[in-house]
């Protein structure tokens, strides 16, 4: 785990192989309790290659001087991320 709000990432290997490549990240809150937004992809071991652009937003607590996950949404594509766009923007 993070101990820093700026160490948490998406990535994730196994045996050496990235499974989970973060492409970009957005800190929306810093603080105790903080959430981020992540763009990311994960590895297909069908195609060999990583696949389409995926999104996350991810709420993080401090704990015992380590950042812990406590819930997560994923946006399922690019369609609904356009669709929560536009709602947050009719609404603002």
């Amino acid at each position: 785990m993070a101990e820093t709000i700026d160490e948490i990432s998406l990535n994730y290997e196994e045996d050496g192989q990235l499974l989970v490549k973060e492409l970009d990240k957005d800190i929306l809150t810093r603080g105790a309790w903080t959430t981020i937004v992540f763009h990311y992809q994960q590895w297909d071991k069908k195609n060999e290659e990583f696949g389409k652009d995926l999104f996350t937003i991810r709420r993080y607590r401090k704990v015992s001087g380590k950042y812990m996950p406590q819930s997560k949404f994923n946006i399922s594509n690019k369609d609904q991320a356009v669709k929560i766009i536009a709602a947050l923007q009719k609404w603002i």
